[in-house]
């Protein structure tokens, strides 16, 4: 019996799956997928409000992980390397729509939730609608920075990482974001 201690299998880290997978190793793989997915795919449908450009820019995102696999360097979190890919996705999707200002207008391609929804929803449903939507007000770096905090709970370090932009700057974005969203939900709220 071996003095060295193997790690538990669900401690191991994204970085060492994703390197398993790089190896041969596909069950290294789909553990990442199976971790990942939901907020990968709501990370792009909370973005563009589309749910089938959503799954589009999913599937090219985790085809680009495929076939980066090879080269993938443990010099970064697997979720910092993996939403860069999908930033840079969507990025590059809102820039073929519109190839000026197009970052800033994303919250154009949106669906609105119709009054009638929000009034038969419950005041939690209700409260949770005028989020969602004040969110979509927001420009598109703050929104960006918000969601990726929120949802997947990164730090601005990494979401500055992840966006190619300095701390500061996205420590300005998170605190916009949170002071723009506590104002338009009340007012919004107030004016039901």
């Amino acid at each position: 019996m071996s003095s060295q201690v193997q790690p538990v299998d669900s401690e191991v880290s994204d970085q060492v799956l994703m390197q398993r997978y790089a190896g041969g190793d596909h069950k290294a793989f789909e553990r990442l997928y199976l971790k990942h997915k939901g907020p990968l795919y709501r990370y792009f449908v909370r973005q563009i409000q589309d749910k089938q450009l959503a799954e589009d820019l999913y599937q090219d995102t985790w085809g680009r992980v495929i076939k980066a696999a090879a080269s993938y360097q443990n010099s970064a979190k697997f979720t910092t390397w993996l939403y860069t890919i999908a930033h840079n996705l969507l990025i590059d999707h809102v820039r073929a729509l519109k190839p000026v200002e197009s970052v800033e207008n994303l919250d154009e391609l949106q669906v609105q939730r119709s009054q009638s929804e929000v009034e038969a929803a419950s005041e939690k449903q209700a409260k949770s609608s005028l989020l969602t939507h004040c969110i979509t007000l927001l420009p598109q770096v703050q929104k960006e920075a918000f969601l990726l905090s929120i949802e997947l709970g990164l730090t601005a370090a990494v979401i500055a990482e992840i966006v190619d932009a300095g701390l500061e700057a996205t420590k300005s974005r998170l605190r916009y974001a949170n002071q723009s969203l506590k104002t338009c939900v009340q007012q919004k709220w107030q004016e039901q």
